[in-house]
Formats: structure tokens, sequence, C-alpha cells
């Protein structure tokens, strides 16, 4: 049975949530504050989904989900926040979120998300033949091995845990290597998220990256950037080809 973890402060809105959600089969457990949020959540992954609120009494939900990434706590995370802002919304990425919903909310809707989240999850657990995108598990390259059924990235004796979007973006960019991708595909066909101008609020899950793939993220060799566009990925880097940052 999935184990879907509720941080709610509002009460009504927790036992709501908790109600609609056992109707679907979820098995739910509710926290009303950041703090006691991470008391429930171990480092074995015993929820596989947490809907977490962003205003919270003590830690906010910014907070909550930097110190679950901080102490590997890689659970898939949906944040439900009233900032529907688009600044607030990518705060909500770079802070180590997997997806976010606006208050107030279509239960469909959230349903629908949920749904999302958990089949991203199985994406990178196995090979989805039914999908347009390439099943790719595995994949090396330098001194890199990329092992995404775990969410992981060895380095040489160092390994490294990834969070869901961080394994799902790039595999994304892996899977069109030597293309230029924009900042405006990655968001949509990544996080499902439309802009209707470009945003460099990217920017900053790629520098993170960076720091996991390349020997020196200054004078990055395999995730290039595309100045105007976007980013390539290239397993092999090209001498002739600089960098644009």
């Amino acid at each position: 049975m999935t184990r879907v973890l509720v941080v709610e402060d509002e009460d009504h809105l927790a036992r709501g949530l908790r109600f609609n959600l056992e109707a679907e089969g979820y098995r739910v457990e509710t926290a009303d504050s950041g703090e006691a949020a991470l008391s429930l959540l171990g480092p074995d992954g015993n929820f596989d989904l947490v809907l977490l609120d962003v205003m919270l009494p003590g830690k906010d939900g910014f907070e909550v989900v930097e110190e679950m990434r901080r102490k590997g706590l890689f659970s898939p995370v949906l944040m439900l926040t009233a900032r529907g802002r688009a600044e607030d919304v990518l705060r909500g990425f770079e802070a180590g979120a997997d997806d976010y919903l606006p208050k107030p909310f279509d239960l469909k809707i959230l349903f629908a998300r949920i749904s999302g989240l958990l089949r991203r999850r199985e994406w990178l657990r196995r090979a989805d033949n039914g999908s347009a995108e390439p099943s790719i598990l595995y994949y090396a390259f330098a001194d890199k091995e990329l092992d995404f059924d775990k969410q992981q990235l060895r380095r040489g004796e160092e390994v490294v845990s990834l969070t869901l979007m961080e394994s799902n973006l790039l595999r994304y960019l892996i899977s069109r290597e030597g293309q230029a991708v924009s900042r405006n595909a990655m968001l949509e066909n990544v996080w499902g998220v439309r802009e209707d101008t470009d945003t460099r609020a990217i920017d900053n899950f790629v520098v993170r990256l960076r720091r996991y793939i390349e020997d020196d993220p200054a004078k990055p060799r395999h995730l290039l950037t595309v100045r105007g566009v976007g980013y390539r990925f290239v397993a092999e880097p090209d001498a002739g080809k600089q960098d644009s940052t």
C-alpha cells in the first residue's frame, strides 16, 4: 500500500486530505509542523510521497525539504502552497521539491499530480516500454556511472544520491545527448510546468548537476550552456566547442 505523509498545520485541511487519500486506498499519516514531519521521515524511504504545505509553524516547507535532501531523505515531495507565483514555485524546486500545487486546488488535479509523481518514480525504477522516452536505467561516461534505478551517481569511490527531479532532469538531458534543450522544454517535460517566457531559475538545477558530474564545475565539459537557448549534454567533450557561461 502506498504510504503518504501529509504535512499541514490547518487541522480541517489535514483531516480532509487524509479522508480523501484513504478513500483512494492510500495509507496516510499526518504532521502539523516541519519538525514533526522530519521526525516521522526515516532514511529507509518509509513514505512513497510527502504532501508538504509551505506555510508551517517553525520550519517552513522550503526549510523542511532542504533538510530532507541534506539528510539523504529522497521521498518525492509535492508542495501545497498559496504562493502561486513562478518564483515561489521554482524556489520549491530549487529546495528539492518534485512538484507543486497552488491552493485552492481541485481534488481531481491533486490525485492526477500524485499519480504523475508516483509514475515518474517508477520511470526511474524500471524500463517502461510503452513510454516515448528512451528507457535509460544505467549510463556511464568519463569516470562517472549513473544508476537511475537507485538514483545514484558514482564517481570513483564516492556515491552521490540524487533527488527524483535531479535524476529525471539528468536522464532527460542524456536522452537528448548532443542536442540543445531549452529551459522551457526542461520545465515542461520534466516538471510539467509551462511558462509563457523563458526562465533562468532552471539554472540552479544545472549548477547542482554540474557539481555532481563535472571535474571542474566552473569549466563544464559535459553539461554545456547554449547561449540564448538552454543546455546541451555531451558524454565526450569536443575540444573545439567551448561552454558559453
